[in-house]
């Protein structure tokens, strides 16, 4: 039976060209193709975005940065489809590989050479008069923040119904562990590895200083309301969907029963890879 492999690409000149050769290298090869071009959040959707995920899928590559890494991941919902990211961003934590080693790792995978680690997702319900109003996962992170108008908003948080805090900041973002070099990260929180399990709560430009990150077991559900009404409040599950909310709206987090099936290579090491992308030097004399 032919392998079908998925390939998610980046909407931009460089990858596009890329995925060519690459998806012509694979039909060469004798294997089936899907390929989805990922777009900008912003943008309206093509009808490339439009793609149905086969059921059959061997594993996916995604050629881009992080922002196209997210978009493939909501693009195989539940489906356990080993991933992996080829970094074309500038950044790329979510990149196991980079380009100039695309046709290396490529035949590394279809020869079954590697191993997968599940790494979390939250699940993400909105709730509005009781009823639910949104169902999604977010792999990054859960954002409540405000728009450039808004005033400082009052965000309750219950943690399994046990009473938190009010947190009065500019917002509140849960991360997943994979996360937390994403924007947990530029907002003060911490680096947790992978294979942590827990859920990261860090509050965005909080007005009392003594409201720091803080990371709770992956077991728990966390409750958010806005505690009074706050005008152009968004919910967004990793910079992808949106939502406006209000007060009254709970938004309710929790591990989602599925994770993400990250493809690692035998020789890539966590640690390496965060000090090379973070830039971090070694020691001085």
């Amino acid at each position: 039976m032919k392998k079908h492999i998925g390939l998610v690409v980046k909407d931009e000149a460089h990858a596009i060209r890329q995925a060519d050769r690459f998806e012509g290298w694979l039909v060469e090869k004798g294997l089936t193709v899907t390929r989805r071009q990922s777009t900008d959040p912003a943008k309206k959707k093509s009808q490339a975005t439009t793609v149905h995920l086969p059921t059959e899928l061997f594993c996916v590559f995604v050629l881009g940065g992080d922002g196209t890494f997210l978009s493939a991941v909501r693009w195989i919902g539940d489906c356990q489809v080993p991933i992996i990211g080829v970094k074309f961003g500038e950044v790329g934590f979510l990149a196991e590989t980079t380009e100039d080693r695309l046709l290396e790792v490529a035949e590394t995978i279809l020869n079954n050479q590697f191993t997968t680690r599940p790494q979390m997702r939250l699940q993400v319900q909105a709730y509005r008069n009781g009823e639910e109003i949104t169902r999604g996962s977010a792999f990054n992170d859960v954002v409540i923040n405000k728009g450039a108008l808004a005033r400082l908003a009052r965000i309750r948080t219950h943690i399994d119904g046990q009473f938190l805090t009010d947190y009065r900041a500019d917002g509140l973002i849960i991360a997943t562990p994979t996360g937390s070099t994403a924007y947990s990260l530029a907002a003060g929180g911490p680096i947790i590895h992978p294979s942590v399990p827990g859920i990261l709560i860090t509050p965005i430009c909080p007005f009392t200083l003594t409201n720091r990150p803080l990371m709770v077991p992956d077991a728990v559900t966390i409750k958010i309301q806005l505690a009074e009404s706050t005008s152009d409040m968004m919910l967004t599950c990793d910079g992808q969907v949106g939502l406006k909310i209000d007060q009254g709206d709970t938004i309710v987090i929790s591990k989602s029963a599925t994770p993400v099936q990250m493809i690692t290579l035998p020789d890539q090491n966590y640690f390496d890879v965060l000090k090379a992308k973070l830039r971090w030097s070694g020691s001085r004399v």
